[in-house]
Formats: structure tokens, C-alpha cells, sequence
């Protein structure tokens, strides 16, 4: 197999790539994984969100993260960056999702194919390297990229899905998680057309009852809802786990997403549910019935100098940055894909390992089984 060239995908110069049973485009432009179809049950499935604006022309000042943006992709440092670090001004969700990738190697193997991307970043001298490997017989990416540099850095994995429409088509859960919180702060304002919904600063023990503006309690787990808002929380998984996960089930269309980490390397989960909440260019009110399913190391979504300074979070252990160390470049691996599913299957209650895989485990007690390298989160 020949290494892909670009391509227009969705108004974005694109690398695309296939395995069996997974059919992948990265853009060059911030390292976007979108469009991703998975073949399950002799159909396909794309779970992932791309942003209405794709093929529109945008004002100039657009940040290149907002031009492409779509699908997962990785961020260092994560976040708004909106603060200055030691004479670091990084972008909205650092370098990695915004400049442009180069694309190094391409590889086929046996049962796999690689593709190795780069990039120099210039704000703090270093180098990200992308590995993306489609594995035949497994709807599933793997993700492994490798920094240079030195220094903290907030870092996390963005991945956006589009839900479909009816609300509650889709419902999320999370391995056991330890702390979770509403961001403190305002998320949207409405001076500036945005609105949100959540209590700033709530901290709830289950996605079901989190507090509203309103003195009620909502169902964040269940989504589409609450239309007219974004809001955004961040859940903080237990480190004692083999590996913590994210998913969501589509009972309707009868698969699981899912994603898979080690909580050492990534130990929180941010939800940013956007439904119509943002009415300010380029968003204006269409950005609906999507998802942020971010796995991260951070302090929330405010960017490297919120998560190197004490923080509420580090002042009590837990991790908002990764030291970077430019003798030991540092590996963050992320595994994300779908799963079929039985009639029945309402809300994936529990993953664990299973001989060559992975077994979902619905509230219901359905089940579902799906081929997985599950070392690979400690290669």
C-alpha cells in the first residue's frame, strides 16, 4: 500500500488511510482525525462531529483549530491558553491543533498499517510526534503520540461527536471517577451571546443529578438536551483502575463509543456539551446535538498556565500537568473505537479485559464483545 497523499476532505487538505473494518482522514492542518467510518455489522457507522462552518469561508482571524475543526485531536498544551506561561503564548489547544502536520512515514505490516506524522513546535522548542494504526479486524484507532521538550504541560485528547438529533439518542458514562465538577467559572456569558445552563463551580457524585442555574437538578448523561446552552464539566477518574474509559451508548443505532486510557497519563474526563449555546461567529447558534468527550490531564479547559500554577485540583495531589523531560520524551497512547451492540443494550455500565478484547457490560446486562490490543495503552 502506497503512503496516502492529500486531499480535499471537508475543506481540508487530508491524509486518508484504511484498515479492514476502519476507513480514517487526518488533516494536515491541526491533525484532525475526521471523517472515521467503522464497519460493524456489515454497515458503517461515523460517530464523529464536523464543524458546520467546514467548506464556509471564515473571517480571518479564525484560529486554524476552528477552521478544522472536527473529529479527535490531540492538544499540548490543552485548553484556552489565554494566559501567558513563562513567555509561552501558546494557541487554543496548543500547537498540535493548529499547525501544520508533515507527514514522516507510512507503514503496512502484516495485519496493520501506520501512519507517522510531525510537527516542530515553535512556542516551546520541541516535537510532536502522531502515530495513528489501523489494526484489520478491529474497529478501532490507536493513538500514540510523543513529545519533546521540557517543562509542564497540560495535554489531552478532544474528541467531538455528533449525536443524532432525538433527544437522549445517546447516553454517556464513565469508569468510576473520583471527584466532579461544573467549571467554576462562568462558560458562556450572556453579554457575549453565549448561555449555559449548569451551576458554576457544582460538584455532583453522579452524571444524573447535576445542578442547574435554575436550582434544579439535570441529567447530563442523556444528551441531546437542554437546548439552547453549552456548559462543561470534568470528572477525575480513580488511578487505581487497569485503565479508565469513556463511552457512549446510541441504543437506537446499536453500537458503543468508546475510549480507553491509562488514568496515570490522561486522569480526567471534560464533557463540553454544546447545544445551540454559542450565537457568536463562527459557531452562531448551529453548533448543536454535539459532544466533547475529552480525556485530558489539565486544570479544565483553561489552559497551561491554570494547570502549572497550584490549582485547587494539584493542591491535593492530582495531576493537571505531565513534566516533560528532555532526556525521556513522553508517551501518551489513547485507544478510541466502536462497538456493536444487542437489542437491550441501554448504558455501557462497565469495560474490562477480555481474552483478545474488551467486554461492555450494559446496566441492562446485555453484552458486547470487541477485538482489542489492550497492551497497548502500556507499550
Amino acid at each position: 500500500m502506497s503512503a496516502p497523499t492529500l486531499h480535499p476532505v471537508h475543506g481540508q487538505q487530508s491524509w486518508s488511510f484504511r484498515s479492514s473494518h476502519v476507513h480514517a482522514s487526518l488533516t494536515k492542518l491541526g491533525g484532525h482525525l475526521a471523517p472515521v467510518a467503522f464497519r460493524i455489522d456489515h454497515r458503517l457507522v461515523s460517530p464523529f462531529a464536523i464543524a458546520p462552518w467546514a467548506e464556509e469561508k471564515v473571517a480571518p482571524e479564525t484560529p486554524a483549530l476552528l477552521r478544522a475543526l472536527r473529529g479527535d485531536f490531540f492538544c499540548a498544551p490543552f485548553g484556552g491558553n489565554g494566559t501567558e506561561w513563562r513567555g509561552e503564548r501558546h494557541p487554543p489547544h496548543g500547537e498540535t491543533a493548529n499547525a501544520a502536520w508533515r507527514l514522516k512515514r507510512f507503514t503496512r505490516g502484516a495485519d496493520r498499517v501506520t501512519l507517522h506524522a510531525t510537527l516542530r513546535q515553535k512556542v516551546r522548542p520541541g516535537t510532536a510526534d502522531k502515530f495513528l494504526t489501523l489494526v484489520d479486524g478491529h474497529t478501532a484507532v490507536y493513538q500514540r503520540h510523543v513529545l519533546t521538550g521540557r517543562g509542564p504541560m497540560s495535554v489531552g485528547h478532544h474528541a467531538l461527536l455528533k449525536f443524532p438529533d432525538t433527544p437522549g439518542s445517546g447516553v454517556v458514562s464513565t469508569s468510576r471517577f473520583v471527584r466532579a465538577q461544573v467549571l467554576p467559572d462562568l462558560f458562556e456569558r450572556p453579554e457575549t451571546r453565549g448561555y449555559q445552563s449548569l451551576l458554576p463551580g457544582a460538584a455532583f457524585k453522579s452524571l444524573d443529578r447535576v445542578p442547574m442555574l435554575t436550582g434544579e437538578l439535570t441529567d447530563v448523561s442523556r444528551f441531546p438536551a437542554r437546548r439552547g446552552f453549552d456548559d462543561l464539566v470534568m470528572l477525575t477518574a480513580d488511578p487505581k483502575l487497569p485503565f479508565a474509559w469513556t463511552a457512549v451508548a446510541f441504543p437506537d443505532e446499536r453500537y458503543v463509543y468508546f475510549a480507553l486510557r491509562d488514568p496515570h497519563t490522561l486522569r480526567h474526563t471534560i464533557l463540553w456539551i454544546s447545544n445551540g449555546g454559542r450565537h457568536y461567529a463562527p459557531w452562531n447558534g448551529r453548533h448543536t446535538a454535539v459532544m466533547g468527550v475529552e480525556d485530558t490531564t489539565s486544570y479544565f479547559h483553561y489552559g497551561l498556565a491554570e494547570s502549572a500554577r497550584p490549582n485547587p485540583l494539584n493542591r491535593h495531589g492530582i495531576p493537571t500537568v505531565l513534566a516533560l523531560d528532555p532526556e525521556k520524551p513522553a508517551a501518551v497512547n489513547y485507544i478510541l473505537g466502536v462497538a456493536a451492540i444487542p437489542a437491550g443494550f441501554d448504558r455501557v455500565k462497565s469495560i474490562h479485559a477480555l481474552d483478545g478484547g474488551i467486554e461492555l457490560v450494559a446496566d441492562s446486562g446485555k453484552r458486547a464483545a470487541c477485538p482489542l490490543d489492550l497492551g497497548f495503552l502500556a507499550t
